[in-house]
């Protein structure tokens, strides 16, 4: 009877406990939800993405998702590939700007004193 008696008190404890816990002490709203973790997006909007940036980025952990060693490997090979495709348009753009240059000069008229 004894053990039945402290199951029952033991029982109405943690009722009023989570009773309690849910409603928020006594205030007059309950708990508010929380916020879930969301990726504040660091990627640039006003100019082209580099690889520093793909380093950058950190994504937030969740229950359910990807593997964070092959999430790392893709954006490591991501900010490789940035770069080495950034190295290749300036080196693109001097050999365009060195064509430019050399088709001006011998476009130019020779002045009259020259000889050609």
């Amino acid at each position: 009877m004894f053990m039945f008696l402290f199951l029952v008190v033991a029982l109405a404890v943690v009722v009023a406990a989570v009773t309690l816990s849910v409603v928020g002490g006594g205030e007059s709203a309950p708990l508010p939800d929380a916020e879930p973790d969301r990726l504040v997006d660091p990627l640039p909007q006003d100019r082209p993405v580099n690889r520093a940036d793909v380093e950058s980025v950190r994504f937030p952990l969740a229950a359910r998702g990807y593997r964070m060693a092959d999430v790392d490997d893709a954006l490591g090979r991501l900010g490789a590939e940035l770069a080495e495709r950034d190295a290749r348009i300036a080196d693109l753009e001097a050999a365009l700007a060195g064509a430019r240059a050399s088709a001006t000069m011998s476009l130019r008229k020779p002045a009259e004193g020259e000889q050609q």
